[in-house]
Formats: structure tokens, sequence, C-alpha cells
């Protein structure tokens, strides 16, 4: 005896197979329509520069560093790569209206949305090390990862302060400011 396969069931199968094997895109904060770079040369050359602001500022006792945004975002990018479990994926580092913005995309499962980090980078006067505070995080549908402000502000703390080495115990931090995708921290050395 023959059966017949109703179209409509085998459509929903495949519909339902296909859907299973795919990424469900569930929204949250418009990411970049144009992406940054990532590049091991741009944080090769933000190193570079911090190394050639400590020496000018051994003769002249004040440092300034300008770090731009694809600087930025190239060095979050390989710090997330090396992470076995990175909280979110493909990060943009912007620095805009005076605030470091980290838009990602972030994967639970089946399920992938953006999300938008904005961050105050000030400096905290006791201990003259960049201070970072999250003002606020959008996950699209998805709750903030547990630990999120620590892990954010240890990564881009050691980006800021990572390459001042030995020199570090000789320099005082002294301003930060953020602004048309530079992100400019002034100090003195001791």
């Amino acid at each position: 005896m023959k059966t017949k396969t109703n179209p409509l069931t085998f459509f929903f199968i495949i519909l339902i197979s296909t859907s299973l094997a795919c990424t469900i895109f569930v929204g949250g904060p418009e990411y970049p329509t144009q992406a940054i770079p990532v590049s091991i040369d741009e944080v090769q050359t933000m190193q570079a520069q911090i190394e050639q602001a400590l020496i000018a500022g051994a003769e002249t006792g004040i440092v300034t560093v300008q770090i731009t945004e694809s600087q930025l975002t190239s060095y979050v990018a390989l710090k997330m790569q090396e992470q076995t479990s990175p909280p979110f994926t493909e990060p943009q580092v912007l620095l805009r209206n005076g605030q470091m913005q980290i838009v990602g995309k972030i994967d639970r499962g089946i399920f992938a949305a953006n999300m938008l980090i904005t961050m105050n980078v000030s400096v905290d006067q006791t201990t003259s090390q960049p201070k970072i505070e999250i003002a606020s995080a959008d996950f699209g549908p998805f709750p903030a990862p547990e630990g999120l402000n620590t892990a954010i502000s240890a990564i881009i703390a050691e980006a800021l302060t990572g390459s001042l080495g030995p020199v570090a115990i000789g320099f005082r931090l002294e301003s930060i400011t953020i602004a048309d995708g530079i992100m400019t921290m002034t100090g003195r050395i001791k």
C-alpha cells in the first residue's frame, strides 16, 4: 500500500530543519555599517607610539599619547581571540562624544544579537590609572554577561597602560579626553 506525502508537511519539515541549522538574529543595537579592520600592525603602532611618548616625556616631563579607534579595536579584538569563551565577538571600538563605545556580536546557542556598551573613561585620582565606568549596556534581548564590567575594564586598562611597562611606576596619568575618534591621554613622569 502506498502512502501519499503532503507537500505542506514536507515544506514544514524542511523549514524546521533549516532553522535548526542556522543562527537566528534577534536584534539589538545597530552595528556600524563600515567596520574598522583588525590589524596586528595597529597594535604594534599603538605600542610604538606609547614608547616614543615616554622617551619624549623623559626629556620634557610631560607625556601625551593619542590612541585611535582602529588601534583600540584591533587590540580588543586580538584580546578577545585569545579567550576560549569571549563574552562577545567582532568588537568595534568607537571614540565619540567624550565616551568610548564597544559594539559587538553575541551568540547564545542558535540566537545572535548585536550589543553596545557605552563607557565613561576618566582618571582615578588615587591610583593615576584609567577609570572605566559603564554608562549603559544594550545586549538586545539577552541579559548582560556576569563580570562584564570587570572583564571590559581589565582589557581597556591593559590596552591603555600595559605598554608602559616598568616606566609605569614613575608615570602619573592626569587626563583622558575622547573626541572625533581619538583618545588623548596626558600625564607626567614623576
